[in-house]
């Protein structure tokens, strides 16, 4: 049997190199491809093709062409040239995508701004990439009106253009007369470069201002045809829905790049929405849909639907599939081909799961390693000789690296303190340098890696490591738990920090059951002290938990209307605001 599974692992890893070969040249040094010259490839062999999909709109590739080449003109007449940078700040819908490849066609930057951000971390987003100008589409028209002012401080304010929202009467600064009435002929300008920076896509990261990460033509390009033609294997004629927000990596390369690299159609949702998704990949007819674990999470916790396989959706491609929901995802949804990827933003090792094999994020490549490192903190352990430990043994969890060198450009962030910041030198050998993911992988054999925890969630608690994606699993397996989120808290007069978990429950869900579980689950270090009740999980837009929020109001019965519950000889105890007080004066000691 694991003769036939290396031969079925050759036969898959062989098709993807062909369907990857059919694309090298658009990927040699010296080429000159980019979105744009993909888009017009597109509008010239499939232009009556279908290309977008939104709402009850249809659009065909040679549609999509002219509208871009609108925006283009709209841009060139607003003075926007080659690597002048425009901020887009539009929620999802066909203009974002027209706007983003129209700046494509002039060889300008566009820095897709989290909409959900206002005040001074938008001003920041916008200021820190020194945008010329701001695309605001009328639904955030008023949170970037009110923050141009502050992004002075970053260098001369950009000047804001509006496109109105649909339903929406355009006000008389909107610009959607004048992008219709502009010629919707191909432009003809200089070759795009590979190195030119296309996109800038902000990093989420849990504390801090986002960071805006620099994605070349090239990179875009690679992610793409990686996307649509090795993952996808997408074709014009397929279908591929996209629910998460157009300013997120996953979105833009599965979504737009994927479509642009295979002549499929993009089919858009404005916000994502579990009790709209499958109706959505019905009516659009989608093949293909591109995912983020906890959108599967919400999509299973939905009501049973006729609609749950009504769809026609083939193959699914995402990251942060957790093992305990893989299987009934795949199941309930019928879904032929689950294929997970791991990739940083800014990041120059990324892998892929071709082979569908559940819980795992693919094969370490040659170039690529799990080091030894402090797993709280991410430090990586070095040798007399100054070197990193390679980790060998199964089972053994260590940080991710990429090397960097040769196509493995690392390109980084705008900030290039940043930049430096996440480069390791000297690892194996001297003078060689390697990209840092930050993220902590547990090697399996034949070079498998899975996703162990990101720095900084793991914690120290009794003197142990406690991995908190490990603790989340397995509290998801316990009875009436629908979602999880795990964290370290602070007890005064305790070292380290003592696990809390903010839990989503069914009805059936039942603690004192709960209780029991965990202590048959978890040793006794990884069990979490504390238990808060949430009716729903504060989440980004990218669905991410927002455990910075829950980690800060820690287990104070005064800051939340949520039941709190702390782990008193193997029960979970009710947190009143005496009790809260004993614990923080030693008097009660969870555990």
């Amino acid at each position: 049997m694991h003769a036939l599974e290396r031969l079925r692992s050759l036969r898959l890893r062989l098709r993807a190199a062909g369907r990857l070969f059919s694309h090298i040249g658009e990927l040699l040094p010296g080429a000159h491809a980019s979105a744009a010259t993909l888009l017009q490839r597109n509008a010239r062999e499939h232009g009556d093709a279908l290309a977008l999909l939104f709402e009850d709109e249809r659009y065909t590739w040679a549609e999509v062409n002219r509208r871009a080449n609108r925006w283009a003109r709209l841009l060139a007449a607003e003075g926007v040239a080659r690597r002048d940078v425009v901020a887009l700040v539009m929620d999802n819908r066909p203009e974002f995508v027209f706007a983003l490849l129209g700046a494509s066609k002039l060889q300008a930057v566009v820095a897709c701004v989290n909409t959900n951000v206002s005040g001074p971390p938008l001003a920041h987003a916008i200021g820190i990439t020194r945008a010329r100008l701001v695309i605001a589409g009328s639904e955030h028209e008023d949170a970037v009106e009110r923050v141009l002012g502050e992004a002075r401080r970053f260098g001369p304010p950009p000047r804001m253009l509006v496109h109105a929202d649909r339903d929406v009467p355009p006000g008389p600064g909107a610009v959607n007369a004048r992008v219709e009435q502009m010629p919707s002929d191909d432009l003809r300008g200089p070759p795009p470069m590979p190195a030119d920076p296309m996109t800038y896509i902000y990093t989420s990261g849990t504390t801090g201002l986002p960071k805006a990460a620099i994605v070349t033509n090239r990179r875009f390009l690679v992610a793409s045809i990686g996307f649509g033609r090795v993952a996808q294997a997408a074709k014009p004629g397929d279908v591929i829905y996209v629910a998460l927000p157009l300013y997120h990596g996953s979105a833009q390369w599965g979504g737009v790049g994927a479509a642009l690299a295979t002549g499929a159609a993009l089919a858009l949702r404005r916000r994502f929405s579990a009790s709209a998704f499958w109706k959505d990949a019905i009516r659009f007819r989608a093949t293909r849909i591109v995912y983020i674990g906890e959108l599967c999470r919400y999509l299973l916790n939905q009501p049973p639907s006729p609609d749950d396989t009504a769809h026609s959706v083939r193959v699914a491609v995402g990251n942060g599939l957790r093992p305990d929901i893989w299987e009934p995802f795949q199941t309930r949804f019928a879904i032929p081909e689950i294929l997970e990827f791991y990739g940083a933003t800014e990041g120059n090792a990324p892998i892929l799961n071709i082979e569908g094999r559940r819980g795992m994020l693919g094969r370490l490549g040659r170039r690529q390693a799990l080091v030894a490192c402090d797993v709280a903190t991410g430090e990586v352990r070095r040798d007399a000789r100054g070197r990193c430990e390679r980790i060998h043994r199964p089972g053994e969890t260590g940080l991710y690296i990429g090397k960097i060198g040769g196509t493995l450009k690392y390109d980084g962030y705008v900030d290039q303190t940043a930049t430096r910041a996440k480069i390791l030198h000297d690892v194996f050998r001297r003078g060689d340098a390697w990209f840092n993911s930050g993220d902590l992988m547990t090697l399996h054999e034949d070079r498998w890696v899975s996703f162990a925890d990101r720095v900084g969630d793991t914690f120290r608690w009794k003197g142990e490591n406690v991995s908190t994606s490990e603790v989340a699993l397995a509290l998801n397996r316990g009875r009436g738990v629908l979602e999880s989120s795990v964290f370290g808290v602070s007890i005064p007069g305790t070292e380290g920090r003592a696990g809390m978990a903010c839990l989503v429950v069914a009805p059936e869900f039942d603690i004192e059951a709960f209780a029991g579980h965990v202590g048959t689950e978890l040793p006794r270090y990884s069990r979490p002290l504390f238990v808060r009740l949430l009716g729903n999980m504060r989440v980004t837009s990218t669905l991410k938990h927002q455990k910075a929020d829950y980690q800060s109001e820690g287990y104070d019965p005064d800051r939340t209307q949520d039941s709190i519950f702390a782990l008193l000889d193997d029960r979970y105890v009710r947190v009143t605001p005496e009790l809260f007080r004993k614990i923080h004066e030693g008097v009660v000691i969870p555990g």
